[in-house]
């Protein structure tokens, strides 16, 4: 009996000491590395999502800040540019751009604003483009594209 768990000792004290050989961990590796493509394309989609509605709340921010700057602060009976509602603390800096690093563009008419965005491309005037007026069915179809 004492035999046996010394050998017992003994074989366990040797497997302890090999280690891993390379293979093994090159088994893990590659796992890891599907595990890791498979939450990448999974991911993806969601991230794209996620800018374009980033892009769609700070264009409505910007358009709030805009009519108010517009009621309170203009000089000018002319749109408001994004310089302008930094300039008058309306909106951060950081908010003038989108979330592909473009600045928002304001435009005004008949008495509306818009604010736009350039988009995924940061081409204005293509498919992709993003208003402060979007539904959630325009941001599934710009993600789409």
């Amino acid at each position: 009996m004492e035999i046996n768990v010394k050998k017992t000792v003994r074989t366990l004290g040797r497997a302890a000491a090999r280690g891993v050989t390379l293979v093994e961990v090159l088994i893990v590796v590659s796992i890891m590395a599907v595990i890791s493509g498979g939450a990448v394309v999974l991911a993806f989609p969601l991230y794209k999502e996620a800018r374009i509605k980033t892009a769609v709340v700070s264009a409505k921010e910007i358009k709030k800040a805009a009519q108010l700057y517009q009621e309170m602060d203009a000089v000018t009976e002319g749109c408001p540019t994004i310089q302008d509602l930094v300039g008058a603390k309306r909106i951060d800096s950081n908010t003038a751009n989108d979330p592909w690093g473009k600045p928002f563009r304001i435009t005004c008419g008949e008495g509306d604003i818009r604010v736009l965005s350039a988009g995924n491309d940061r081409k204005e005037g293509t498919p992709d483009d993003v208003r402060d007026d979007f539904t959630p069915v325009d941001v599934k179809r710009v993600k789409e594209l």
